[in-house]
């Protein structure tokens, strides 16, 4: 249940896709394959559908690369962007090729009438554009010491990008303004939003690696999300892509926004834990992984894992599904009443194979 007010943005259609407006926060990723080896690049596409992602994204640095779109796209599920900088020609070729979304930055791609080129291909095929703000490319932010002066800043590169493709009249626009520090970022999607009620895409660019990458971006796009902000995320890793979006659920799902389908309530164990809590719920989480159907469920089911009596019976009884655990047994219980006792080395199995019941009812 969400528990805040959503801003209100303008809806744009990303290849079916439809984002802002008070849609579902969709969530995105970015292959980190060659797009010139199409292949490689639709086999991680399909990885990614698999944990959820809804739209892909994939550089396009060359024309060869662009030739290679409708090859892509004839073998995927989900929408694909086209990121793009520097050369007008290969958003043209992209567009040409049937892309569902660019994301350009106007500002490196050539003169106006280059621009306008784009645009006007863009807006012939129905096809978003999403003005893609970094603080690494520009150099102004890094003239100002304080957060406020950077994230002014990258909110008014985003304005006048804004602005060609409004005197175009191009309307259907996301835009992104992302660094690598969390207050910058935030401060900077707060201005913009403040001027334009265009869909915003959040994410916390070179967040890092698995471990401080996901600290880093769930405490930024928590704040944003929580604050009403965001239409659409992409947690950015240095990691396998489909770890990108199995976090973005969670995070998703922790906020009341979506659902990741399961969620494992556990204790941090103490002295008072009588078994091996850690290795249990590691493989717990193994084997839901490997339940597919995990997609049918409408809400997240809450399973607890729990390794006292302190707080244990509590949080299990709570739970969907859950067992407090003793020296050599668990009390088992389901929808908050006790329904039998099970033994330590039988917890997975046996939270597992109700789970599988559930999603397959």
């Amino acid at each position: 249940m969400k528990f805040y007010k959503r801003n209100q943005t303008r809806k744009i259609n990303v290849g079916g896709v439809v984002i802002g407006g008070g849609m579902p926060v969709a969530v995105q990723s970015m292959t980190n394959t060659d797009t010139c080896d199409w292949k490689s690049t639709v086999k991680q596409i399909k990885q990614l559908e698999e944990a959820g992602c809804e739209i892909v994204r994939v550089s396009l640095p060359d024309m060869e690369s662009a030739l290679n779109v409708q090859k892509i796209k004839k073998n995927i599920k989900i929408p694909l962007v086209a990121d793009i900088h520097f050369d007008y020609r290969i958003a043209l070729e992209a567009i040409k090729q049937g892309i569902d979304k660019l994301r350009i930055n106007s500002g490196n791609i050539g003169s106006k009438d280059r621009v306008e080129a784009v645009v006007k291909e863009a807006k012939a095929a129905g096809i978003p554009i999403r003005i893609g703000v970094n603080a690494g490319s520009l150099k102004a932010v890094h003239n100002y010491k304080t957060v406020s002066d950077r994230a002014k800043e990258l909110a008014k590169s985003a304005m006048e990008h804004v602005h060609i493709l409004e005197k175009l009249s191009f309307y259907d626009i996301a835009v992104s303004l992302k660094a690598s520090d969390i207050s910058t970022t935030v401060e900077a999607y707060k201005i913009f939003a403040g001027k334009r009620n265009y869909p915003l895409h959040l994410g916390i660019t070179e967040a890092g690696s698995i471990f401080s990458g996901t600290i880093k971006s769930s405490a930024g796009l928590g704040i944003m999300l929580y604050d009403g902000l965001g239409d659409t995320i992409r947690v950015s890793l240095t990691a396998d892509p489909v770890e990108e979006v199995k976090t973005a659920y969670l995070l998703l799902q922790d906020l009341g926004l979506r659902s990741a389908g399961i969620e494992i309530i556990s204790c941090p164990t103490c002295a008072r834990t009588e078994t091996d809590l850690i290795k249990i719920v590691s493989e717990t989480e193994k084997e839901i992984a490997k339940i597919k159907e995990l997609k049918k469920l409408k809400k997240p089911l809450k399973v607890a894992l729990m390794g006292c009596v302190v707080n244990g019976p509590g949080e299990a009884k709570d739970a969907d599904l859950g067992i407090a655990g003793g020296k050599n047994t668990g009390v088992l219980f389901e929808n908050g009443k006790i329904i039998g006792q099970v033994k330590p080395d039988m917890w997975v199995k046996k939270l597992v194979s109700m789970i599988k019941q559930r999603v397959r009812s």
